[in-house]
């Protein structure tokens, strides 16, 4: 589930990079909740269900 959300936040951090969107700090905000939640599953050893 986490993962999943990550690659979600991952995605549009990338769309938001493309087109340029105005709320880029926001976008940003969003790319290290998703590094944060992946290091999370990483660190914690668990499998993905």
């Amino acid at each position: 589930m986490l993962y999943t959300i990550a690659m979600v936040l991952l995605i549009l951090w990338l769309l938001g990079l493309v087109t340029g969107a105005t709320m880029g700090g926001f976008v940003h905000i969003l790319l290290v909740i998703a590094i944060v939640m992946v290091l999370l599953r990483v660190i914690s050893g668990r499998r993905v269900i």
